[in-house]
């Protein structure tokens, strides 16, 4: 694994660097968190012969001093969309989770010709559910979760700050009431929307509406799993994606 800030991003690299003609993945966490719970996907993927580049974004973790304030998502997509021609990585598969997928869409939105494939896993926030409803979901989720990720999930809250994950909650809240469904119109790559099983958080209805929604959209579900699915089931998440990147039918 390397490690590198670029445009004040930190990010873990994984495989060889960027080549021409070899597949970029761009790994994207959510809400207040870091790219570390990614890291178990971004190994097997590496194994695969892809580059993964896991980064932290702007005002989390470690690349918390990039951003004074919590960033909307089209303001987190502009400052990835930034990074990536700073590393001139071309079009990529992005993959997100969570709240990270109100990211993604925003940049496939705007920065269209740095997409080349779209995942979003779990994807939340779902416009039109109250705030307080959102918070059960993600406390009905927890226990359904490895152990191990609570521990750094935790750790990452406290390292972004708990007041800025407020803030980033509430940022979230008000991007999918106002723009996550207007970006996913746009979103013109093929996009595959992946859900854990007994994840509480995205729907089986919503998942399917999002992929309905993107112009090219397809939907799968991993037994076993919850909302962090790609943490959970690293190896049949891989295998989707590796599946869907080479174009095959997931």
């Amino acid at each position: 694994m390397d490690q590198r800030t670029d445009a004040g991003i930190f990010s873990r690299r994984f495989g060889a660097p960027p080549r021409d003609g070899a597949p970029n993945v761009v790994l994207v966490h959510g809400l207040g968190l870091s790219g570390r719970y990614f890291v178990p996907l971004a190994r097997r993927l590496a194994a695969s012969g892809m580059t993964v580049l896991v980064p932290d974004l702007p005002g989390n973790a470690r690349s918390r001093a990039a951003a004074r304030r919590a960033l909307d998502g089209e303001r987190l997509a502009d400052a990835l969309a930034h990074w990536h021609r700073r590393l001139a990585l071309g079009p990529t598969c992005l993959v997100a989770n969570s709240v990270g997928c109100q990211v993604t869409a925003a940049l496939a939105a705007r920065h269209p010709r740095l997409v080349s494939r779209l995942v979003m896993v779990g994807p939340a926030l779902e416009p039109g559910t109250p705030g307080r409803r959102q918070v059960g979901r993600l406390l009905a989720d927890a226990p359904r979760e490895p152990l191990s990720l609570i521990p750094l999930a935790a750790t990452d809250y406290l390292l972004t700050g708990l007041l800025r994950c407020a803030a980033s909650f509430r940022t979230a809240l008000r991007d999918a009431a106002e723009s996550f469904e207007g970006n996913l119109t746009q979103v013109q790559v093929p996009t595959l929307v992946v859900r854990g099983a007994g994840d509480t958080i995205a729907s089986a209805a919503w998942v399917r509406r999002v992929a309905r929604t993107v112009q090219d959209g397809r939907t799968a579900e991993i037994p076993g799993a919850a909302h962090a699915a790609h943490y959970s089931a690293p190896d049949a998440m891989a295998a989707l994606i590796e599946k869907f990147t080479l174009g095959g039918p997931s």
